[in-house]
């Protein structure tokens, strides 16, 4: 299996047709007995494999995902804890090392097979293939905001609640009494008949020894203690006192520096360095050149071409040194490609329609269309972006004896860890990865490269090696998120009523029902083209949803206008069949006063949109005075189904908003002569405080599934902007970023795409 994807799941046999074809031996039993000397400390006992208990009754959940400021350790502690009956003041977060055993089977689980209910019978071996298929994908992954609707619902709380009737068994055997009459609170076992009372820590070792149930009795929300609360994040206190660590902070005995550079047009080969000058750098040691690498987990396929590399005894004689070499690159034809000839390719290929694919097809559209009165089409565009996370890329590794340490932030570390031993030549087993904080991910560190070039440098040079990305470097060397154009066409009846619905766009990616919409329209043909460049393709915070968000919530704004009617009033009207989205609607509508008249010059503008299994509906505020325009306020309602943290959610809802508003203001990667033209955060701007909108986050819990809530505050937020502008201007933006755009003047003018 090439692709952690639910075809090639099916493709394993695991499960075929309607049959289960799973059997006892897989069945994981109890896994904590062979993690034993391992995750427990002095004093500590592995009761399950995701939870330890200490002599001093201290509750350590062991969370295999990564943290990267979204508070997800907290979030699944809270889990844990509160369906173990922990006392929350006693618990801690550990996150899980990259080993196998730590493989993250909830993951897969909610990715491959959602919804899923099997009888309790088989949910064991159920549970034991999907542990099997994640170890042998190296899937320890933290993005596609699947940790608390996957990991959470799936596994910490199964853990939680597990462990909490393996303690109720064991003391129910110690204390010759029925489990029925034992009761558990804050951390104790409670038997009140006899006038017991112990803590958890008394019976963990007896615990440990038996088999874990995989199903559970778990708590109704209203029996909820711990989730659904504030609670102190376990990271903040050392952000905060300068303690907590960075990749950036690792400091080993003897430790060099490094720094590298590939071609700057992508796909573009060595032929030769000339390294005199950077050699004669005070402070420089030697020059390598790295091979290209490749790597192919449940992530994708990715390559990389071969790389330069400066090893120093500090990172500014390493930089330096890099300036200094003369490089000769084989650009193998890109380097006449422009941003405006990958369009025009784009345009091309939409026009052309050839091995056009199918997402969504229903009603007749063409009939339609061939008789309506009143048709509407539009072109949208957006560029590509980096990732631009705060903290540069950089690891830290050692190699030496046929093995190889190494310390780095990242989002999969079991697949860093195997694509660290592909590149070195020697057993995953040989590699030991120490994750760390990290200073943003956003799916730019889910890709190995940086790993695999750390480890051949240290291999090469004997010694620990810190390697650290420029800022120009990480720019120019990303995976982007693609360029996308994407056409549409739209039929209305004489009440203004949408009755067609026409999108065809370039080069499909995850997850697929990105393009789809809810709106109630009786014939539907969306589909997509190929349209390959030479950029590299990277996930980018809520993937193909920041594309399509914009697309059609703009759209379909475009089409309310048309039809005289109001943009809010419109898709209520439409929505009659997903009463989730109604009523995000009503109350993001409630909370920013829709209906209040705005001063001249201002403007407001609307989007709704699903993804990850939650549903944001956000209302952004502008002003616009002599073209020069100011975000001022943006209210979003976010139904995640239950926020396990408030708190969290509302930073991680800001977080959103602001990332997305970045890209839809400034964010533009262009191409020129085949490479990115930008460099930094002078020309690859971002929002800054003095520029941020006050933003006001609003939560229903509707009792929903969970959804994740990483993600699904930014594909709202441009077509939000985009309509606020309209609705300030009369200018229709249909393509980003809205830096590029003289709001003076009218839309011809303003040179807006349509």
């Amino acid at each position: 299996m090439n692709k952690f994807t639910r075809r090639a799941f099916l493709s394993t046999g695991i499960i075929a047709g309607t049959g289960l074809v799973i059997g006892v031996s897989i069945r994981p039993g109890n896994r904590a007995q062979g993690l034993q000397e391992l995750m427990a400390g002095e004093d500590e006992t592995l009761v399950h494999a995701y939870i330890k208990i200490g002599a001093d009754n201290v509750v350590t959940a062991i969370i295999p995902h990564s943290e990267m400021g979204q508070g997800i350790q907290t979030s699944l502690a809270q889990m844990v804890a509160d369906e173990l009956d922990a006392d929350w003041d006693l618990v801690r977060a550990e996150e899980a090392p990259a080993l196998d055993e730590y493989a993250n089977y909830a993951v897969g689980k909610g990715f491959l097979i959602p919804g899923a209910k099997f009888p309790d019978i088989i949910v064991p071996s159920v549970d034991g293939a999907l542990m099997q298929i994640a170890d042998v994908l190296n899937v320890q992954v933290t993005g596609g905001s699947g940790s608390i609707r996957f990991t959470g619902e799936l596994g910490s709380r199964i853990a939680g609640a597990a462990t909490r009737q393996l303690l109720v068994q064991a003391a129910a055997q110690e204390w010759q009494v029925p489990e029925s009459e034992i009761e558990t609170e804050k951390s104790h076992l409670i038997h009140r008949a006899s006038s017991r009372k112990e803590p958890y820590a008394a019976f963990a070792v007896a615990a440990s020894a038996l088999t874990p149930s995989y199903t559970p009795q778990l708590k109704r929300q209203d029996q909820f203690k711990i989730m659904g609360q504030q609670v102190q994040r376990f990271d903040i206190p050392a952000k905060v006192d300068g303690t907590a660590q960075f990749a950036l902070d690792v400091r080993l005995p003897g430790m060099l520096y490094a720094t590298v550079t590939r071609s700057p047009v992508f796909g573009g080969s060595l032929i030769a360095t000339k390294d005199e000058a950077a050699r004669a750098i005070s402070g420089v040691i030697d020059v390598y050149e790295l091979p290209p690498m490749e790597s192919n987990d449940m992530i994708g396929a990715f390559a990389a071409g071969e790389s330069v590399a400066v090893l120093a005894e500090g990172y500014w004689p390493a930089i330096q040194g890099l300036k200094a070499l003369d490089i000769e690159w084989d650009t193998r034809g890109n380097e006449t490609v422009t941003s405006d000839k990958i369009f025009a390719q784009f345009d091309a290929d939409i026009s052309a329609a050839q091995n056009r694919e199918t997402d969504s097809l229903f009603g007749d559209a063409d009939d339609v269309f061939s008789t309506a009165a009143n048709i509407i089409s539009a072109d949208y565009r957006v560029p590509f972006l980096a990732h631009t996370c705060m903290e540069p890329l950089n690891a830290t590794a050692e190699v030496k004896d046929g093995r190889c340490e190494i310390w780095i932030g990242c989002q999969n570390p079991l697949g860093f860890r195997q694509a660290v031993a592909n590149a070195l030549g020697i057993d995953a087993e040989n590699v030991t990865l120490h994750n760390q904080f990290m200073g943003g991910g956003f799916g730019r560190k889910a890709r190995p490269d940086y790993a695999i070039q750390a480890a051949l440098i240290a291999q090469r040079a004997g010694r620990p090696v810190q390697l650290i990305w420029s800022r120009e470097e990480d720019v120019r060397q990303d995976f982007y998120r693609p360029a996308v154009q994407s056409r549409f066409r739209a039929a209305l009846d004489n009440d203004g009523n949408p009755i067609a619905w026409e999108n065809t766009y370039v080069d499909k990616h995850e997850p697929i029902e990105a393009p789809l919409i809810p709106y109630a329209i009786a014939a539907q043909n969306i589909g997509h083209v190929a349209s390959p460049t030479h950029v590299p393709f990277g996930a980018w915070r809520s993937v193909d949803h920041s594309q399509h968000g914009f697309f059609t919530e703009s759209f379909i704004d475009e089409i309310a206008v048309a039809a005289g009617k109001d943009p809010y009033a419109y898709r209520v009207g439409l929505l009659s069949n997903h009463p989730r989205h109604i009523a995000v609607l009503e109350k993001v509508a409630e909370q920013a006063q829709w209906s209040r008249p705005l001063a001249q010059g201002r403007g407001r503008g609307i989007s709704v949109q699903e993804s990850f299994g939650t549903v944001v509906a956000q209302v952004v505020e502008v002003t616009i005075i002599d073209g020069n325009m100011s975000v001022d306020r943006v209210v979003a309602v976010i139904d995640a189904g239950f926020a396990i943290s408030p708190d969290g959610i509302t930073a991680q809802v800001e977080s959103a908003i602001i990332y997305g508003l970045t890209a839809a203001l400034h964010g533009e990667i262009t191409i020129e002569n085949g490479a990115v033209a930008q460099s930094n955060f002078h020309d690859y701007e971002a929002v800054r405080m003095d520029t941020a909108p006050k933003i006001e986050t609003h939560i229903i819990n509707s009792g929903h599934a969970i959804g994740g809530a990483g993600e699904p505050g930014t594909p709202g937020i441009a077509p939000a902007l985009a309509n606020a502008v309209f609705d300030a201007t009369g200018i229709r933006v249909r393509n980003l970023p809205l830096n590029q755009f003289n709001l003076r003047f009218g839309v011809e003018d303003a040179g807006v795409v349509g």
